[in-house]
């Protein structure tokens, strides 16, 4: 039987997930405007969702049944962790689970997960293959990096290879470079054949710096990869899946989506700071003669109405 990835049209779009920015509120409003062919929660921790406080932690996972096909990201560094909480994601009804071991950041490296696993093969393999027991045959996949402080993706490659996760992201980078160099698509593509001629049943998606979903899909082409997944270009832009630029939209339609994507917000993670909604604000708001001090007055807003008042009057 197939799954999920293995059901979509090639070549594949994916939203990447993004912590405090792709919620199901943004996710909603993306989708609305032209959807991607996967959505992803942003990461969530294993440990969290077994713990006490699971409850404020499980309310990052939610989703809109209107959001399939959506994989739930979670990262950390107990395998029997991962498996309770693969138990829970097929309760929840999620098409897929994605584990983090790419995630760059020092503090969350010093913890043991993410792009540290990189390094600890044995434990990494150890946790995918416990998140495929518990996932209930619901498909595993692995985003991760080129290395930590160097390139070691020859002997990382092979390892995820040989637990056959159903896809794998590769961000062209190591967790070193942070986003500080060009993204590496010849080395992403270099992988992509190792895999194909390795296991080609696993779906290899590549990662980093991809702006548009045209520039993506000849991405794709060229470097003879199953799809790609656009992440920072989505800031301020939810029209990027859809067959509209940003940039050739009047101003109301811009102030009109924001206002929404505010409310939506409002309604559906009201246990976040609202001020998580602002990282928002200065890339909605831009390009035109104004938008700084529109920006500034948006910063000032302490809740959704705040933002409703402010732009309504320029509408």
């Amino acid at each position: 039987m197939l799954n999920i990835w293995q059901k979509l049209k090639k070549p594949i779009i994916a939203l990447a997930p993004m912590e405090e920015v792709t919620d199901s509120a943004f996710r909603q409003i993306i989708i609305e405007k032209g959807r991607p062919d996967i959505l992803f929660t942003w990461f969530v921790s294993t440990d969290g969702l077994i713990s006490e406080g699971k409850e404020r932690v499980i309310k990052d996972l939610y989703f809109d049944k209107k959001e399939h096909p959506i994989i739930a990201q979670i990262f950390g560094n107990n395998p029997d962790n991962f498996y309770k909480t693969a138990k829970l994601l097929k309760k929840m009804k999620f098409d897929g689970i994605d584990i983090n071991m790419g995630c760059p950041v020092k503090k969350v490296i010093k913890q043991g997960v993410c792009s540290a696993l990189i390094d600890k093969p044995e434990l990494a393999k150890e946790i995918i293959l416990a998140t495929k027991k518990g996932a209930g045959g619901l498909p595993v996949s692995v985003k991760t990096r080129l290395g930590t402080n160097k390139n070691t993706i020859d002997k990382w490659i092979s390892t995820l290879i040989e637990v056959e996760p159903a896809a794998i992201t590769l961000h062209g980078r190591t967790s070193k470079e942070m986003s500080k160099v060009p993204n590496n698509f010849e080395e992403i593509g270099r992988v992509a054949q190792i895999i194909k001629a390795k296991n080609p049943h696993i779906i290899f998606l590549g990662n980093g710096d991809i702006k548009s979903v045209e520039e993506g899909k000849e991405i794709a082409k060229k470097y003879n990869l199953d799809g790609v997944m656009l992440g920072h270009a989505i800031f301020g832009n939810p029209w990027l899946f859809s067959k509209h630029k940003k940039e050739d939209l009047p101003f109301n339609e811009i102030a009109k989506t924001l206002i929404k994507h505010t409310k939506l917000f409002a309604k559906l993670h009201s246990h976040r700071n609202f001020n998580i909604m602002k990282k928002h604000f200065a890339s909605y708001i831009e390009g035109f003669a104004g938008a700084k001090e529109l920006r500034a007055k948006l910063m000032t807003a302490k809740n959704s109405k705040d933002v409703e008042k402010i732009l309504k009057n320029l509408i």
